[in-house]
């Protein structure tokens, strides 16, 4: 950690404030990046996905329950393992109190992986999760969407992950994408972000952000080693202190 100077509060109150300015400049950049997203054009879903819910099978355009718009948590979770992703869950425990506020505002969001059902509906249970969560297993969503790929793609060693700009680290790799359905019915793939584009959705990093040590993940053998699922972290020892 930095060495910080101690001044008085007139001091900190001006050096806050220069820093105000500058989150402001954040502030309305982001709202232009907004604004340059949502006018974005979109592509029209031409395939009938088919997934496998926990009581049977949805389509994509049931996936949205009646709302406009759907957005999909791509959770990495292969058929083959027996839990999802720490680094995922660790994003997943943030949205999923999100869900309601979401549907207030016509947004349906659900979360999707390749690993079988009855997984997925064990390991929410294990985690107290309650959003709805669907196997992409039996259909090609998760490869057309950029975050599941095969031996042959990932030997080739050609970039396919985040729209060709990041190498191959595994066969299944994190994302969120977004979809609007109209009135028609017809449905359009409207955005995707993975890597580090997923970083403003992670509401607990945005915290540590705000403190002295930050994130504090120099130093790791890589940057989410410290990563748990929330029910593996050890009980905090308790700090001394002279209360006892």
């Amino acid at each position: 950690m930095q060495q910080h100077q101690v001044v008085s509060r007139e001091q900190w109150i001006a050096a806050r404030k220069t820093h105000l300015a500058h989150e402001k400049e954040f502030s309305q950049a982001r709202e232009r990046l907004a604004e340059e997203r949502r006018a974005l054009p979109w592509v029209k879903v031409d395939k009938d996905y088919v997934f496998d819910g926990p009581d049977g099978s949805v389509t994509l355009a049931d996936l949205f329950k009646g709302r406009p718009q759907l957005v999909v948590q791509h959770v990495m979770f292969a058929p083959d393992w027996d839990a999802a992703c720490k680094s995922c869950s660790f994003w997943v425990d943030g949205f999923e109190r999100m869900v309601p506020h979401l549907a207030a505002r016509d947004t349906t969001m659900v979360a999707i992986s390749l690993a079988p059902v009855e997984k997925l509906e064990a390991f929410k249970k294990r985690m107290g999760w309650r959003f709805d969560w669907v196997s992409s297993g039996g259909n090609a969503f998760n490869y057309d969407y950029g975050v599941s790929f095969t031996r042959e793609q990932i030997e080739q060693g050609v970039p396919k992950y985040n729209f060709g700009t990041t190498p191959f680290y595994g066969p299944e790799l994190p994302g969120i994408s977004v979809f609007f359905r109209n009135e028609a019915g017809e449905i359009f793939h409207t955005y995707s972000c993975f890597a580090r584009g997923l970083d403003m959705m992670n509401a607990a990093y945005q915290y540590l952000d705000l403190t002295p040590l930050g994130r504090h993940e120099e130093g790791l053998p890589y940057p989410m080693d410290w990563v748990r699922l929330h029910d593996q972290y050890e009980p905090q020892a308790k700090g001394a202190c002279c209360h006892g």
